[in-house]
Parts: C-alpha cells; sequence; structure tokens
C-alpha cells in the first residue's frame, strides 16, 4: 500500500505542475484586455476561482470606444483621458523599456508607444534592439515621436533623446527617451571593470575597496540611467537580448506578441497587468 500511495502521491505533484505551467503560458499568450479576461476564465476551470471577482476588469472592457484618447476630437479631452488612463493604474512604471526582439523595425509603430507611455505620465521610456538599427537611426525616431505629438496634441509632454547615454538631442528636459543597444549593456559591465583593473593596477585603489556598491556607481557614471520598472518585451524571441543587464534585477517583464500594428489597448492592457502584478523583492 505504501508503494500504490507514493505513486498517487507522485501524480498528483506531475498534474499539480501541469497546472501552474497551462496558467503560465495562458497568461504569456494574453495580450489586451479581453485576452486577460480569457485567461481568467480558463483559469477559473482550473482553480478554485470564481470569476464574478473581477468586476474592475468587466467594467474596463465594457467600456465605451469613445471614452479611449485616440478616439477624442478635442485636444484637451484627448490628454485629460490620456492622464485618467495613468491614474485608474494600480501602479504607473516610472521607467518603462521596450525590447525589441522580432523584424526590421517599425519607426510609426515604435513612436505610438513612447509617446502613449508619456502621455500617461511615464518618465522615461528606453527602447532597445539587439542590432542597434534604432541607436543608428535615432533621428529618424525622433521624427516621428515629435510628428506624432503634434497630431495627438500632446505637444506638452516634449522629450529629450540620449543616444548611447551620451549623444543628446534635446528637444525639452522630460521625459527622456533612451534609445539603447548592447553595447549599453555587458560593454558597459566590461568597461567598468577594466577602469577598475587599472585603478587596482595603478595602486590608486586596493583589490578590497573593490565592492557591488562601487561597480554600481560607476556603472551610473557611464550610464544614468535608471532602472525599469516594467520592459515590454516585442517579439515571439524568449531572451532579454542583453537588455541593461546590470539595471533589471527587480523589472517585471511581460510579453508581447509584436510591436507592428501594435493598439494603445495593447498597451494599456499591459500596464494593467504589471500594476496587478505582486513583486516581491525576493521574499
Amino acid at each position: 500500500m505504501a508503494l500504490v500511495y507514493g505513486l498517487l502521491w507522485r501524480l498528483l505533484l506531475i498534474l499539480v505542475h501541469i497546472n501552474r505551467a497551462f496558467v503560465c503560458w495562458l497568461r504569456v499568450r494574453t495580450r489586451c484586455f479581453k485576452g486577460r479576461l480569457w485567461e481568467r476564465a480558463m483559469a477559473s476551470l482550473l482553480l478554485p476561482v470564481a470569476f464574478t471577482e473581477f468586476p474592475e476588469e468587466q467594467k474596463e472592457i465594457q467600456r465605451s470606444p469613445n471614452l479611449m484618447p485616440l478616439a477624442a476630437d478635442n485636444v484637451a479631452e484627448r490628454q485629460a483621458l490620456f492622464l485618467r488612463d495613468g491614474k485608474s493604474l494600480e501602479k504607473l512604471p516610472m521607467h518603462i523599456g521596450l525590447l525589441l526582439v522580432d523584424e526590421e523595425p517599425s519607426y510609426t509603430d515604435i513612436a505610438n508607444l513612447i509617446v502613449w507611455c508619456m502621455a500617461m505620465g511615464i518618465s522615461c521610456v528606453s527602447v532597445y534592439d539587439d542590432n542597434g538599427i534604432l541607436q543608428k537611426n535615432n533621428s529618424v525616431l525622433m521624427r516621428e515621436v515629435i510628428q506624432l505629438q503634434r497630431h495627438l496634441g500632446v505637444e506638452g509632454s516634449k522629450v529629450e533623446f540620449l543616444n548611447n547615454g551620451s549623444d543628446r538631442h534635446v528637444v525639452s528636459c522630460r521625459p527622456t527617451v533612451n534609445v539603447l543597444s548592447p553595447e549599453d549593456g555587458k560593454q558597459s559591465i566590461v568597461q567598468a571593470a577594466q577602469q577598475l583593473c587599472r585603478s587596482v593596477e595603478n595602486k590608486e585603489r586596493s583589490p578590497k575597496d573593490i565592492s557591488v556598491s562601487m561597480l554600481d556607481s560607476l556603472l551610473r557614471e557611464y550610464k544614468n540611467i535608471p532602472d525599469p520598472d516594467l520592459v515590454l518585451k516585442l517579439g515571439p524571441v524568449e531572451s532579454t537580448l542583453g537588455f541593461l543587464p546590470w539595471h533589471i534585477r527587480l523589472t517585471e517583464f511581460i510579453s508581447l506578441s509584436s510591436h507592428r500594428n501594435i493598439s494603445y489597448e495593447d498597451l494599456l492592457g499591459a500596464l494593467h497587468r504589471y500594476g496587478a502584478c505582486q513583486q516581491r523583492l525576493g521574499k
């Protein structure tokens, strides 16, 4: 009997792991409010959670399309709706990363994401692709952002472009857009480590003086970029592709299928998912 009980216990553990894996798969695949609602409906079949416990979610889904910022005709109303959406979130990221992991970038779609984020009150947006295409064409992206700001009537939220952390294209002082490439990630860590080694070699520092905090301070001097609160991974590849490895230890990642033809509802849905997540910070 002990053998039978042991086999049944192992079978139960396997079913629990399959349950958890399936729920996680549903969360990754959902993109917008309807997708998220479907996720919770499916999860309610697998877990003892009543679907009626999400009234706020249903309220957001049933919201009239005329109340969306992009549907507003009046500029002041459009700005107010953007801000209202930002304030409706349980928490708004101060720094959001846009990680492109798919095909050739669409500058119009990326500019849409940047301007929508700024209009909702996000003060720092970092855009990254592992081929460095965006950094090479920084001026193209800047032009798209400015044109979209004028079109939407949100020119009050202007932007300072930082290319590779040093070359600045200043339109205004705030918010900030960082256009990043792999050189801003691992390469920055390598350069900081080399500088520390040279300082020890030149007897400017003792090896005992070198610490994590010292390396962190040195990296902040190279790239004065705050840690991202949220990174949207835009594409099918399950990898961070070297995106600011030193800065993302506490960052929440949310996956969307692509940045092409992305809608405002997709972005707002991802921000609601971020607002609902619990960050335990290692506890």
